[in-house]
């Protein structure tokens, strides 16, 4: 039994007066100093992690104004607060161990849009593809680009000032920042923008903390514009926040946002912006040039910017190989062969947009015709052409994964960030790289690099384990060297991704500049309240040192090494957010998109589990052999204590396990974590194991004992269907149901299976049907694999199947059925799966064993095959078990006449996430059979099995729901039909859509019927 773990006790007395004077105030927006949102406020993309006290998620501009105000008042001088978008830094630019502003949760509004003036306004919470989304209607975009655009925040993109591809020829983002709505230290609400001379003397007559802002601003800029000249470097990524050498614009007007943008909210908090927005290219080109080395890979970029290229980006051979194992490969493989056995070590990418597709062939022609005459010259070993949108943005999308594929390389050392944005002048670079490489190389280290040749900017992320001392020592080593070597090729350390804790380097990069910048600092921010110890630290106050603030690996050591062998995606989940996906119609974690709470994301998941396992090691307690021994118990002996520890202690007694088992309990186990983390965060697997080990300590809710003996006893209430449906449906129960936590249950199907497959001249694969087939039966047997879903509640999508298949020639089968045990998993009952998925496995086995291929219907009970079966047998244990359209497509009809009928397919999360390159199928399946199909981009419809059903859920499932489903479901066109993969899906679709989807089967087989009574069977290619 694991030991309750008391929450540490963190004595912060006035932070938690601040919160009560900040309520008093009237803070309309929600606070929370809980245990499980100071963990999950702990991390960010970089290597840090620190608690902060507590979280204030304001809803309005006047929340931020009134916690900003209080914080002025003398009383709270100690407080420190950080403001924080997404969450995506690389450096702890937003974290703090004092008070954290989220202005993502609410503060996440497009408030204006005038494509005509070509501007919009928006909050700070906003997305970047989200406002890139909003816009495309009015075929604009906002130009700043960068990998984390599904995540990162407007706010965060202008604290940063942030930029990646494409700034050579769009530039940062304050490049684009026409005006920023701020709330200063003492709670001053300003709206910010270019000023020329009459309106500058006017701001600075205001009275208060604006006035004093602009005088101060403007004089240390006039009396020190020579030293600002010299010491600024000329660079497209010149030196961000506290920017003096860009106060005047191009006009001569004074900009206080060219001070604001790259402050990393240092100098106030920025909760609105108006930015400019320019007209989406409407026609772009990729080339995708090979090479045999990296250093040939830069130094022939040089040359391929000449040819006016919108941007050239870089891939070396370590982030091509992990992205081949990733769900992005899938895409972009044609555009990346093999050359004559030539191993590629480097890739660059040259983009041209235009506004005719003229423009841009020109460009090409002249690109194509060198590459074409040069051959081999500069190392280049061939060269690829991506046209169109589809094609060009599926190899930016793996590009824009680099730094998540680079986490997931496999050991103890992962790639890290905290030297990976310099920033030189772009005709150093390949030199700047050489020495860069050599220094680690000298100590024996890997690392991967990508980046913006053209901007002279390369990410390298060593790879370093930061859970073994020695390896720690490392940061300060190569960070001091690369600073000194960034100094010498007239560069920067940070060229896009901030400062953040990097900022003990700023006196040497600012120079004699630097207490200028200090008394910017000291304008804005008087007492070193806001964001304290980056960029800039008044006389006196200290910067933060990049050994000196706590790392994640210091406290991961404490997890013993086969305790993080077997929880390896939550120890080496990195940060990088992305599961943090805005898109609706992305198959990434659902319950984070409804909730906007961190904590229901995979990230917050991983990082509450991993504080758990500290806790638990700390306690003396080791998960594994706790597992081992539940195993090995019967199941009643500890019952009596965990009567006690739930009655009487329970959720009123402080216990961290309750934390994590709260988020555990949003997570609808959908799988789509596992395909869209690049990091394989697989929060399914180890919610199992962590529900297990919290129900040895307190007891199991009765739905969970009712859910998981449901499956084995569907049979005995299929032979009385009529009687199971009434009772399912009279007041009583449904009341008893409701109070025990479930409702909606779905209704039997009434069809008794095993008469109808008499009646219907099926077989079950047993061991004498299959010992009796000939040869030639063999060839063209099937075995279909039953799962509670199909057999019960939809039992005619089960002939449906075997009718298809028999339509098709082949000889189907049906297994025995046998429980499949994924209920049991996802409720962490690992011992009774176990027993569960040995019996399956051993009919299986004896199926596959005489040479008959396995196929399943339902994509959510067929996978679990491939992932719970195997985890918990063993890959040799378990047959390779087919969804339909992988073993169909390989054996497809001869093509049937084309009929005009649309249809669009809505696959189940799990089997987008895991399989899917499985539905591109059944787009060539339908294909075959004369009919089109498009496999549309959507979400989780909200039912993911139970979790639609259990009561606490229902209201997050209808809002999963109608965030993708529902538009899909109600827009259909007339000529149009939608239909469903998953069980679900279907049951979702009609409890909240009002209607009954098909299952792509249902439409194969009435085509075939309809086909079949006017022609000859068609004739079927049996692969061998």
């Amino acid at each position: 039994m694991i030991p309750r773990l008391v929450p540490n006790s963190q004595k912060a007395p006035l932070v938690n007066e601040y919160l009560l004077a900040v309520r008093k105030a009237g803070f309309g927006g929600d606070m929370s100093a809980d245990t499980a949102d100071t963990v999950v406020f702990a991390t960010d993309n970089s290597i840090y992690e620190i608690a902060p006290k507590a979280v204030l998620f304001p809803r309005s501009l006047g929340d931020v104004s009134l916690a900003l105000a209080v914080l002025a008042q003398p009383v709270f001088r100690n407080v420190k607060l950080a403001a924080r978008g997404g969450g995506t830094g690389t450096n702890g630019q937003s974290l703090s161990d004092g008070v954290v502003l989220d202005l993502s949760r609410y503060l996440n509004c497009i408030l204006e849009i005038n494509a005509d003036e070509g501007w919009v306004r928006v909050q700070a919470g906003v997305v970047k593809d989200q406002l890139n989304a909003a816009l495309k209607t009015f075929g604009m975009f906002f130009a700043p680009e960068l990998s984390t655009s599904n995540r990162a925040t407007i706010g965060g993109m202008i604290n940063t000032d942030a930029s990646g591809q494409g700034s050579c020829l769009y530039g940062k983002t304050r490049d684009h920042v026409l005006e920023l709505t701020s709330i200063f230290s003492d709670g001053t609400i300003w709206t910010s923008c270019a000023l020329d001379d009459l309106q500058l003397a006017q701001a600075k007559r205001t009275t208060g903390i604006v006035g004093r802002l602009h005088k101060s601003v403007d004089c240390l800029q006039r009396e020190n514009a020579s030293a600002i000249q010299m010491q600024f470097p000329k660079l497209n990524r010149c030196l961000t926040g506290y920017d003096l050498a860009h106060i005047r614009d191009g006009d001569g007007r004074f900009d206080l946002n060219s001070v604001l943008c790259g402050s990393e909210g240092t100098l106030a908090v920025i909760a609105e912006a108006k930015l400019r927005i320019l007209p989406i290219p409407k026609h772009t080109v990729l080339v995708n040039v090979r090479y045999e080395s990296f250093d040939a890979c830069l130094r022939d970029a040089r040359s391929l910017i000449t040819y006016g290229a919108a941007s050239i980006e870089t891939v070396d051979s370590k982030v091509l190989a992990l992205a081949q194992d990733d769900i992005v490969w899938e895409g972009v493989k044609a555009f990346f062969p093999s050359s004559d056995g030539e191993p590629t070590h480097g890739v660059n990418l040259v983009e041209f947009v235009g506004g005719t597709v003229e423009e841009v062939e020109r460009q090409l022609a002249l690109l194509v015709a060198t590459l074409e005459a040069d051959g081999g010259v500069a190392g280049r070993l061939g060269f690829t052409i991506a046209r169109g949108e589809a094609s060009v943005q599926s190899i930016w999308q793996m590009r824009k994964r680099a730094v998540g594929l680079l986490g997931n390389m496999q050991g103890d050392k992962r790639p890290i960030a905290f030297v990976e944005d310099t920033a030189v002048p772009p005709e150093n670079l390949a030199d700047f790289i050489a020495e860069f490489r050599a220094l680690l190389d000298r100590r024996g280290l890997d690392y991967g690099m990508f980046g913006h040749v053209d901007a002279g900017v390369l990410h390298v992320r060593p790879a370093i384990d930061l859970k073994a001392p020695e390896q720690e020592k490392l940061i300060r080593d190569i960070t001091d060297e690369v600073v000194n070597l960034t100094l010498k090729y007239g560069g920067l350390l940070w060229g896009e991704h901030g400062k953040g804790v990097r900022s003990e380097y700023s006196p040497k990069f600012f120079g004699q500049l630097y207490p200028i910048v200090q008394a910017v600092k000291q304008v804005f921010d008087p007492h070193n309240q806001l964001n304290p110890g980056k960029i800039a630290a008044p006389s006196g106050q200290k910067l933060l040192k990049i050994d000196a603030v706590p790392m994640r690996g210091q406290a991961d050591r404490k997890i013993p090494q086969g305790v993080r062998a077997v929880y390896t995606d939550v120890v080496n989940c990195n940060g990088n957010g992305a599961c943090y996906d805005w898109d609706p119609d992305t198959a990434m974690c659902p319950s984070w998109k409804a909730t906007r709470e961190r904590r229901h994301s995979p990230k917050g998941r991983a990082m509450l589990t991993k504080e758990w396992l500290r806790r638990l090691a700390a306690n003396g307690s080791n998960p594994l052999a706790e597992g081992n021994r539940l195993r090995s118990l019967v199941s009643l002996r500890d019952f009596p204590t965990k009567v006690l520890n739930s009655v009487f202690h329970g959720r009123r007694t402080a216990d961290f396990s309750h934390d994590v088992k709260e988020a555990m309990d949003g997570c609808l186990a959908c799988k789509s974590c596992v395909a869209g983390c690049p990091i394989k965060v697989n929060v399914p697997s180890f919610r199992a194991r962590f529900l297990e080990l919290y129900h040895s300590r307190y007891l199991r809710p009765p739905k969970d004992r009712l859910v998981a003996v449901l499956e084995g006893i569907l049979p005995l209430l299929a032979k009385a269907p009529r009687l199971t449906n009434t009772v399912l449906r009279i007041s009583p129960v449904t009341a008893t149901l409701r109070a025990l936590g479930l409702v909606d249950l779905p209704l039997l199907t009434g069809t008794d299976l095993s008469r109808e497959m008499v009646a219907r001249g099926f077989a079950f694969a047993t061991p004498d049907a299959l010992r009796s087939m000939s040869a030639e039966e063999k060839r063209r047997a099937v075995v279909v694999v039953q799962d509670a879903f199909t057999s019960f509640y939809e039992t005619e999508l089960v002939f449906d199947t075997l009718e298809l298949l028999s339509g098709l020639g082949f000889k189907p089968f049906l297994t025995v059925y046998q429980p499949n045990g994924k209920p049991l998993h996802v409720h962490g009952f690992l011992k009774r799966f176990e027993r569960i998925a040995r019996a399956q496995a051993e009919q299986l086995n004896s199926c596959a064993a005489a040479g008959i291929p396995l196929v399943g219907i339902d994509p959510s009970m067929t996978l679990t095959f491939r992932s719970e079966y195997v985890d918990a047998l063993g890959a040799g244990a378990v047959p390779r078990v087919h969804l339909l359209q992988e073993w169909l497509a390989a054996r497809l009809p001869a093509r049937f006449s084309a009929i005009e009928k649309n249809y669009v397919l809505l696959p189940h999360c799990t089997e987008r996430a895991t399989a899917s390159s499985s539905l591109q199928d059944w787009v060539a399946i339908f294909s075959s059979f004369g009919l089109r199909l498009n496999v549309v981009a959507s979400g989780c419809c909200g039912m993911a099995g139970t979790y639609g059903h259990e009561t606490r859920n229902v209201a997050t499932s209808r809002a999963i729901f109608d965030m993708s489903w529902r538009r899909h479901v109600e827009e259909a066109r007339p000529e149009e039909e939608v239909l469903a993969t998953g069980y679900s899906c279907r049951s979702q679709a009609k409890r909240f859509g009002k209607v009954r989807l098909r299952h792509p089967v249902q439409v194969l087989l009435e085509h075939l019927a309809l086909t079949i009574s006017g022609n000859e069977p068609a004739e079927v290619r049996h692969a061998s």
